[in-house]
């Protein structure tokens, strides 16, 4: 990444707000939108009225390699939009914006208050208070409503009337859109006391507010470092995101967007679709295998950068097979990576190439998921992990359909999840995974998260937490392998998920496992969990096994008598011996199925657990499956 070479000067505040009224400054398209509270307005406004440092901004000079698309400063004038830029507002949007419009656009400024109310307000300096030096300077700041008025007493009575220049000179109270028009505001004061016969009496009190207060604003200097034509796109976006502290991230998706608009290409308008009737590929994505009315599809958490990922794959990998068929070799070739450094430098004609190949895999990943039994973003391991899922998919095209290529993915899926591997820091995950399974589906070397990974027996005792990539996974094979309700005998397909609100449950209850003084760490373990319909877990209730498998035998007033023969059938689906069950034998319950589940496991990912007892370091403590966050995270690889 080149240096960004760059000049600090301080410029006058007036001069950089008319700048910014002409369009000669202006901001680059992906800066979001301004936000200001009314508070904040009030604070900055307090500062600049006493000559205090609100901080630097920093512009970029346009005309160099970084083409961002432009916007005008929010409530510049439409002439502003047809201006060409000298200079980009990289830093200090949220000020200048403020600025602008409390003191040069004479418009009543849209904000918002503390509570996120959206309100119109005027702003206004209350003048023997901003004199008063036993007075906070922000108490002297206002705000007041559009028409001027301030009420109280649920609008019964008027505590502050602004709503004529008149109102203005009887309380001394000097609006801020003509902090930059004195001379105005003077001429027009000076005859309404010489009207009155006052003028003797306030002009000391004008005279000492116009060379403490407003010749501040007048005077007043920022600091300005400017970013010269040279500096890269990648040095921009850098520099941007650590001056950048306030508010929510920018993400590479908006910054890539405002490349692509300098192209003329609307990426934004691809991802969200725009216009009725328009769908756009984020929907597209959401709404792929989408399998009942109130839930949201599989991929509907994609993001905006997980597609900009894949296709940073493709286009990495192309840029590496060209230095290789050159004769590169070692740090001379470039690496495959979706990191943001490789975002920030995708070119269009990438994003073009491969956008329709990435959305094929996406759409085919969905699918992969639900005959995994993964049906809901709740029940997903790892959102991560579809990114890796998305691109493979996308390049091996229709052999997945193949049972021996899907019989690979399948184990590359599970020992991601069962190793935890997508938990943090998965960049080099991803891209390795991206170029090395492929490569085993063409009888090549299996993957390194197939090859390097280890599951521990003793993880099974941990798993507590639904949030665990892990626990959830164990709950999908469970119906990938056929478990079927207690109740109704229904094998979990989708149809049955859906209409029955199949979730995670105890199968020795909570309830009974306390009176029993078993320790929640252990009874609240995936061992003794398993996937039900919601009106089983209510059959279930708290009392012991014994208990509930006798009343789901003899059925209720909305369910048939279940045979003996049928219902161990149930259970035996599960991974549950019922012979424990209906003896209320926990800890042989516990033991036997440990081991099942850890045999499920094992089959899924191909290889033998690591049933020692030498302690792993790093290993989770996870307290239960009710949101309580994990003590302790494991290792992501």
């Amino acid at each position: 990444m080149s240096a960004a070479t760059f000049k600090t000067n301080p410029y006058y505040l007036h001069e950089l707000l008319k700048d910014c009224s002409s369009g000669i400054l202006q901001l680059p398209d992906f800066q979001r939108s301004w936000v200001w509270d009314e508070d904040r307005i009030k604070s900055l406004i307090s500062s600049v009225s006493r000559a205090f440092p609100v901080g630097a901004l920093m512009t970029l000079e346009t005309g160099g390699e970084v083409d961002f698309k432009p916007r005008p400063i929010e409530g510049a004038p439409d002439s502003a939009k047809s201006a060409r830029p000298r200079s980009l507002l990289l830093d200090g949007q949220q000020r200048m914006t403020s600025l602008y419009q409390v003191s040069l656009r004479d418009s009543v400024v849209e904000t918002i208050t503390p509570k996120k109310k959206k309100v119109k307000r005027w702003f206004y300096i209350d003048i023997e208070k901003a004199l008063n030096e036993a007075v906070d300077r922000e108490e002297a700041i206002i705000g007041v409503p559009e028409d001027k008025i301030v009420r109280e007493n649920f609008g019964r009575e008027v505590a502050i009337d602004l709503s004529s220049r008149d109102r203005e000179f009887e309380t001394l109270h000097y609006p801020v859109s003509m902090v930059f028009n004195w001379d105005e505001w003077q001429k027009q004061f000076i005859e309404f006391t010489m009207q009155r016969g006052d003028f003797t009496e306030k002009w000391e009190t004008i005279r000492q507010f116009k060379e403490n207060v407003i010749d501040n604003f007048v005077k007043y200097q920022v600091p300005v470092i400017t970013l010269d034509l040279a500096t890269s796109k990648e040095a921009v976006c850098v520099v941007f995101e650590k001056v950048n502290t306030g508010g929510k991230p920018l993400d590479a998706f908006e910054l890539v967007t405002a490349m692509y608009a300098a192209e003329g290409y609307q990426l934004r308008k691809d991802w969200y679709g725009e216009g009725k009737g328009e769908t756009g590929r984020h929907t597209r994505l959401a709404s792929a295998v989408r399998l009942a009315d109130a839930e949201k599809g599989i991929l509907a958490e994609v993001s905006n950068t997980d597609f900009l990922q894949v296709i940073s794959l493709f286009h990495t990998r192309d840029r590496r097979r060209l230095a290789e068929a050159a004769g590169k070799q070692g740090k001379e070739l470039p690496q495959i990576t979706g990191n943001r450094q490789a975002l920030l430098g995708l070119p269009l004609t990438a994003y073009k190439q491969y956008q329709a190949q990435a959305e094929r895999g996406f759409l085919t990943a969905a699918k992969f998921l639900h005959m995994l039994h993964i049906y809901r973003i709740f029940d997903l391991p790892y959102q991560s992990q579809i990114i890796p899922l998305a691109a493979i998919l996308a390049d091996i095209g229709e052999a997945w359909e193949h049972e021996a290529v899907r019989a690979k993915l399948i184990q590359w899926y599970w020992n991601g999840v069962f190793g935890e591997l997508y938990g943090s820091a998965v960049d080099t995950r991803v891209a390795k995974d991206f170029v090395e399974v492929p490569i085993w589906i063409r009888s090549g070397p299996p993957p390194s998260t197939v090859s390097e990974t280890i599951f521990r027996s003793d993880r099974l005792k941990s798993m507590r937490m639904r949030l665990s990539a892990a626990y959830k996974g164990v709950n999908a094979l469970l119906m990938k392998e056929g478990a079927r309700d207690f109740r109704s005998g229904q094998a979990f397909n989708h149809t049955a998920f859906f209409g029955e609100n199949v979730d995670i449950h105890h199968i020795f209850p909570q309830a009974w496992c306390r009176q029993q003084g078993i320790n929640p760490d252990i009874f609240d373990s995936i061992i003794n969990k398993t996937p039900l319909s919601y009106r089983t877990n209510r059959i279930v209730g708290g009392e012991a096994p014994s208990a509930y498998l006798t009343r789901l035998e003899k059925g209720t007033t909305s369910t048939g008598a279940i045979s003996f023969e049928n219902l161990d059938t149930y259970l035996a689906s599960h991974l549950i011996n019922p012979a424990f069950l209906r003896a209320d034998n926990f800890e042989a319950f516990m033991a036997d199925r440990q081991e099942k589940l850890l045999a499920l496991i094992e089959r899924a990912m191909g290889k033998e657990a690591y049933r020692g007892d030498l302690p792993e370091e790093g290993i989770e403590d996870e307290r239960d499956d009710d949101g309580i966050e994990a003590q302790m995270t494991i290792a992501a690889e």
